[in-house]
């Protein structure tokens, strides 16, 4: 897929082209680093927007002991809205963007060819930086539908997610732990915030989405329309956990969303960071130590919901990738391991 820059990375270098114009000599030294996210919609947006911003150090910016950026000098990062996991796998390995965010199944595949990538070749440069988040696998159905359970969806209007995400593999899964398949609803392909429109209108019955809670299209959605949190629970989600290692057990607490009175069981996936083993090692190095400096915690703690179960203490949690040489080197010295 084709990435076109943003206006903050636009924004990002015109600033750098005006110092080099006002006899800046450091212009030169200046790095651009893409993360492609998910869309604007979800959780890895806004995450990748406070990592990129965590991580960057503009040419000229103050020193971080005098209260200015911490991140590493001379980069300038930047989210990127993208359609997923699947595509961000794809972009890293062509190449059109640095690093992206994948859910530890789709990475896993991706990797080893298998699952999803199987017949498509392996994306064997794929390497890990961190594992983040759990991202929480959400079934929301309309109240005036009366889906109480996967098993209900059958026969209903259903949106999968768009192809390419990683949440369309997942609620497959998930459809197919339940005895159901694609040809047993009415299926639809539709990202959040569009099936949550057509659920406000009255056009779809349920939707699948994959990330931390709580999500913005939900909450949107809640606000002004009955909506059921679907539990994904009971034999067949531990079958599920059985058969594939990347899920775990999770729950979205009640009052996450307006109408939720009660804790929903469901499952997750690892939200991670992933780049290419083609990326220097230095590089990803201090990218990886920026990543967890006191600076990044105040602007994790602060910034997003999500942003305060992003620690080091669970960064290699679920990474079923090999690591990058530089995010390897930073963990041996901090002492973490798996």
């Amino acid at each position: 897929m084709t990435f076109m820059p943003s206006r903050k990375l636009i924004g990002a270098a015109i600033a750098v082209a005006g110092l080099a114009l006002a006899g800046t000599s450091f212009a030169q030294d200046v790095k651009f680093f893409r993360i492609a996210t998910g869309g604007t919609s979800g959780t890895y947006f806004p995450i990748g927007g406070l990592i990129a911003n965590a991580i960057s150090n503009p040419p000229g910016s103050r020193p971080c002991d005098e209260g200015g950026s911490c991140g590493v000098p001379g980069l300038v990062a930047t989210a990127i809205a993208s359609n997923g996991s699947v595509a961000n796998v794809n972009a890293i390995n062509s190449g059109g963007v640095e690093a992206g965010f994948s859910q530890s199944d789709v990475a896993y595949w991706a990797q080893t060819g298998t699952g999803v990538f199987e017949g498509k070749g392996k994306v064997e440069k794929l390497r890990a930086i961190a594992n983040l988040y759990p991202e929480s696998i959400h079934l929301i159905a309309s109240k005036s539908s009366g889906i109480k359970s996967v098993a209900d969806l059958k026969g209903k209007r259903v949106s999968l997610d768009e192809p390419g995400s990683g949440t369309i593999v997942d609620a497959r899964l998930i459809l197919g732990a339940w005895g159901l398949s694609e040809d047993d609803i009415e299926a639809d392909y539709l990202k959040p915030n569009q099936a949550a429109d057509r659920m406000r209108d009255g056009a779809m019955d349920a939707f699948f989405f994959v990330g931390g809670f709580p999500a913005g299209a939900i909450v949107e959605l809640a606000s002004n329309t009955d909506i059921t949190v679907v539990p994904i629970a009971g034999n067949e989600a531990d079958s599920v956990v059985s058969d594939y290692e990347f899920f775990a057990a999770n729950t979205i607490p009640a009052g996450t969303y307006e109408g939720q009175d009660e804790d929903v069981e469901t499952l997750s996936v690892g939200a991670q960071l992933v780049t290419s083993a083609d990326q220097p090692e230095e590089l990803i190095y201090e990218i990886t130590k920026a990543l967890w400096n006191d600076n990044t915690r105040k602007l994790l703690d602060n910034g997003h919901a999500k942003g305060k179960v992003i620690t080091l203490d669970t960064a290699l949690d679920g990474v079923g990738i090999p690591l990058h040489p530089g995010a390897k080197k930073f963990y041996d010295e901090a002492g973490v391991s798996k």
